[in-house]
């Protein structure tokens, strides 16, 4: 294998670390001579809660950060093209090779914090997040085009409200409860999913509530609340399929940045998965943005061990290497 075609491999398996909706892992790569594709995966979409596959190529959009993430870091250099295309036979974007180059520092820190990163669902302790590593979480969303939106206190009430309605308008909806339960608790053996493992033994009791996955977990769920955190919305100007992806690029270099500084990152797509919520979301962006995720930023007890990092699918089912 050449150097080049090794390079955008190993990207692919890096990629692999990349957060998902239900850790749906919804992504394929092909190595092809110098260029990296991402396809999407219609067999790991969510049909029922996700039906116009924004949260797929918010997805897919994380993991085409962290294959950057992964190139940075071994100094090469690289274009990248965005179709957003969710056709099976064409690519979602295609990374293409150039020329090596001297990695930079913070692209190896970059590297060492995808390995580590993960959803953290336990509640928060009473310290706020500092406003220097808020401001920095506000530009490292915009290297990629999207903007954080920090919630004032009022806000955040009606995000609370958002979240109750959406959960509400889901599990009343027969078809979104079963796929959920085909995705979260138990084992996992297939390497998809959320297992009971990365799941908090009850259903926190704070002011925004976190999803309800109808399961319960083994991690505890600590004595905090959510007081202290600091919630926000990640947003964009545009609406279509490449500006979803690249929220989730927008979402992966916060979210690396976050675990850099110790803050841990809980993305909320509920409210966006369901129209009467999304809109709520929009009237608290002014009406002047594409709401792509509401975001939860807290500081956990370093006291007790984080989750563990949720199953992932082997390199070889998700890694093609063309001749």
């Amino acid at each position: 294998m050449s150097e080049v075609k090794q390079a955008l491999a190993q990207a692919a398996d890096a990629a692999r670390f990349a957060p998902s909706i239900h850790n749906t892992q919804p992504w394929r790569w092909v190595v092809r001579g110098d260029r990296l594709e991402l396809f999407a995966v219609g067999e790991r979409q969510l049909q029922a809660q996700d039906p116009d596959a924004r949260m797929l190529l918010v997805s897919c959009g994380a993991a085409l950060h962290h294959a950057q993430v992964a190139l940075d870091a071994e100094g090469w250099g690289y274009t990248v093209e965005r179709s957003g295309s969710l056709t099976p036979d064409e690519p979602l974007a295609v990374i293409t090779a150039g020329d090596r180059r001297a990695a930079e520092p913070e692209a190896t820190r970059h590297l060492q914090m995808l390995q580590v990163r993960r959803t953290d669902r336990r509640t928060v302790r009473d310290e706020t997040v500092p406003e220097t590593v808020l401001d920095e979480l506000v530009k490292a969303a915009e290297q990629f085009g999207a903007r954080l939106h920090l919630l004032r206190r009022d806000q955040v009430l009606d995000l609370a409200v958002a979240v109750e309605r959406a959960q509400s308008a889901e599990a009343a909806d027969d078809r979104a409860r079963a796929e959920l339960a085909g995705w979260v608790g138990g084992e996992r053996p297939d390497g998809t999913g959320i297992p009971s493992s990365a799941l908090p033994e009850e259903v926190p009791l704070t002011t925004v509530a976190e999803r309800d996955f109808q399961t319960p977990g083994t991690v505890p769920a600590g004595g905090g609340h959510d007081r202290f955190a600091t919630y926000a919305v990640l947003y964009g100007t545009g609406d279509a399929a490449p500006d979803w992806l690249r929220a989730g690029e927008s979402l992966s270099r916060l979210w690396l940045a976050a675990t850099e500084h110790a803050v841990s990152v809980l993305p909320f797509s509920g409210p966006v998965e369901v129209p009467f919520t999304r809109e709520a979301l929009t009237r608290m962006l002014g009406g002047t943005g594409v709401p792509y995720l509401a975001i939860r930023f807290g500081l956990q007890d370093a006291a007790q061990a984080a989750p563990p990092h949720t199953p992932r699918l082997p390199a070889t089912q998700i890694i093609t290497v063309t001749d």
